[in-house]
């Protein structure tokens, strides 16, 4: 049924190199393994947005202890960057490479674009450092320091909306709008009993136009 909402809404994209349309967000993965995705373990998932125009999510079980989600607008970021840091903010229109695990190279892409009256980001702090380690080619103090920058004002309190959500919730956001996060948590001995949400990733015919520096991103081919 979340799947149908899913592309009634739009069209669904492939979420890894297996082709998988919808992902199982669920404690399975080894951290200890630089391949593991983050969602697939109970570690905390910093703030960034993903690799298509809508991010969707339901919540099939909680976990025992912790695992709420959180969100924050690009927007309220930026912002503060330009009141705050206005000498960083060319920083955030130049190319960063992110590595996207399940590519085999790196892409290219602005944190930040505006176009057309619209403002619209692409945000995953890991993915860049992986990118520039790729490439060979090492993130300046310059860089680490707008990164951190980013970072700090997306954890400010007065940004996040903070929420648990309960079985049978559903989460939908813009992935050029907003990031998403969610917190560590601890699962039940019994797996069946453990967290586990189901994801999808849409492709919006309505979706904003991108500037041409910006390329759009819909799944893995």
């Amino acid at each position: 049924m979340f799947y149908i909402l899913g592309v009634y809404l739009g069209d669904s994209v492939y979420q890894n190199k297996d082709k998988q349309l919808l992902g199982y967000v669920e404690n399975v993965g080894d951290l200890s393994k630089k391949e593991t995705r983050v969602y697939q373990t109970n570690a905390y998932l910093p703030y960034h947005s993903d690799l298509s125009d809508v991010v969707g999510l339901i919540s099939i079980r909680k976990a025992k202890i912790g695992g709420e989600s959180s969100l924050v607008s690009f927007a309220s970021v930026y912002n503060t960057i330009l009141k705050e840091y206005p000498e960083y903010l060319a920083y955030y229109y130049h190319p960063a490479y992110y590595h996207h695990l399940g590519s085999n190279n790196p892409s290219i892409s602005p944190i930040f674009s505006y176009w057309e009256g619209k403002l619209a980001c692409r945000y995953l702090r890991k993915y860049i450092e992986l990118g520039h380690e790729k490439i060979n080619i090492p993130i300046s103090r310059v860089q680490t320091d707008a990164l951190d920058i980013f970072d700090e004002i997306s954890h400010r309190p007065e940004y996040r909306l903070d929420m648990m959500l309960e079985p049978g919730d559903i989460q939908l956001c813009n992935n050029y709008v907003v990031m998403h996060s969610r917190k560590s948590f601890e699962d039940y001995e019994d797996q069946d009993k453990n967290r586990k949400l189901v994801r999808l990733w849409l492709k919006m015919t309505n979706a904003r136009a991108l500037a041409p520096d910006f390329p759009g991103k819909n799944g893995f081919s």
